[in-house]
């Protein structure tokens, strides 16, 4: 893949993930429909407000681009583990549907803009 191509996937997939992981939890985190979704899995209401500075703290890491490679990788498995844990979490409470599927769907995005992101490494080297 040309360079420009892996730029313009890396800065797509990064965005979406920046948009669904930072600016939506940032904005919609006190939301009652966000306390309710979150105390209907079981979950405490601390967890809401654990969950929305870790994702607003991820999704900064990916999108500034001073921001170094280790601390990149942190926020790429962290967001890697919420997904797989909220497609978990919605299948165990309300069987696999809409709200299991969704988180599979960033989380192929999540990938994309992983792997461009790496493609990008590389290329910087040669």
């Amino acid at each position: 893949m040309a360079a420009k191509a892996t730029r313009i996937v890396y800065w797509t997939t990064t965005g979406l993930i920046f948009l669904f992981e930072g600016v939506m939890p940032a904005l919609t985190s006190n939301t009652q429909i966000a306390i309710e979704g979150i105390r209907h899995l079981g979950y405490p209401d601390y967890f809401r407000i654990l969950l929305t500075v870790f994702k607003v703290a991820g999704a900064l890491v990916l999108i500034l681009p001073f921001v170094r490679q280790p601390y990149k990788e942190w926020a790429y498995a962290g967001f890697g583990f919420t997904m797989i844990a909220a497609c978990v979490s919605h299948w165990a409470v309300d069987g696999f549907g809409g709200q299991a599927v969704f988180p599979l769907i960033v989380f192929a995005i999540l990938v994309a803009s992983y792997h461009s992101y790496h493609r990008l490494e590389v290329q910087s080297k040669l």
